[in-house]
């Protein structure tokens, strides 16, 4: 039976399922902030069961300093749900945020899925965390959460609403993306007309392959096994640049843009 089908609710994720239904804030986190791994999951498993949507795809963020010596991880992960995926086009995307919690926009490689992962399996090598892969993306997430202090009081927090995840936006196949040179593909963040960060996906150890290779193991565990087609935001590349209600943006990569404006949830 899937994890979703067996989750045990939870009175704070049943308070963020809430507000982000109903496109409210959270000003002051609802309950006990969580103090582990495990318990910040079953919060998020909690809500996962609680949302009358599928997931079609997960985000990937980064775990780092004293909380990843805390924990012994350098990665957390978050669903998305199929109402929040899209695929780039030309126009300018509208993507809803929580105008009185946390906004952000991330550059992001995306790593599409290409296999279902076999009952049962739970470890993976990096070897085969690539043969996953069917193809790497110029992305997009939308961080957003009801909470305004959802980034500031650590990855656990982050964890137990969704990761801090509200959208992503698939663009373009990366040419050649099985050789990995990473240091070759240089995102750019620019938010009303400012660039708020350029960088190659570089400074994630192990880059999108680990991130993918993390949340095989970290799902599959859970109960909820990645699935052809699903669609994996690997981590911010350019950093976290918060945002807001109205602002306009687009990322680049080379030659590829994705646009989009921020409109209240």
């Amino acid at each position: 039976m899937a994890q979703t089908e067996t989750a045990a609710k939870d009175a704070r994720s049943e308070a963020f399922v809430k507000a982000r239904r109903a496109g409210e804030g959270i000003p002051v986190y609802p309950g006990d902030m969580p103090q582990t791994l495990e318990e910040a999951y079953k919060i998020q498993d909690s809500g996962i069961s609680l949302w009358p949507s599928a997931i079609k795809g997960w985000k990937v963020g980064r775990v780092a300093g004293e909380w990843e010596t805390k924990l012994g991880v350098d990665r957390l992960v978050g669903p998305v749900f199929e109402e929040l995926c899209f695929d780039n086009h030309d126009d300018v995307h509208t993507m809803p945020v929580f105008g009185k919690g946390f906004a952000a926009v991330e550059g992001e490689v995306t790593a599409v899925i290409g296999k279902d992962v076999p009952e049962g399996k739970t470890d993976f090598t990096t070897e085969e965390a690539l043969g996953f892969i069917k193809s790497l993306h110029f992305g997009v997430e939308i961080a957003s959460s009801p909470f305004p202090e959802i980034n500031d009081h650590g990855p656990l927090v982050t964890i137990s609403d969704f990761g801090n995840n509200f959208g992503l936006i698939l663009g373009k196949e990366i040419e050649n993306w099985s050789d990995l040179a990473l240091a070759d593909w240089e995102f750019e963040t620019v938010i009303n007309d400012k660039s708020v960060g350029k960088a190659a996906p570089t400074a994630l150890p192990g880059g999108p392959v680990e991130s993918v290779r993390y949340l095989l193991e970290n799902t599959a565990r859970r109960g909820l096994p990645l699935k052809a087609g699903m669609m994996v935001l690997t981590g911010a590349v350019t950093g976290v640049h918060q945002a807001y209600v109205g602002d306009a943006s687009y990322v680049t990569l080379a030659d590829d843009k994705i646009s989009l404006r921020l409109t209240e949830a």
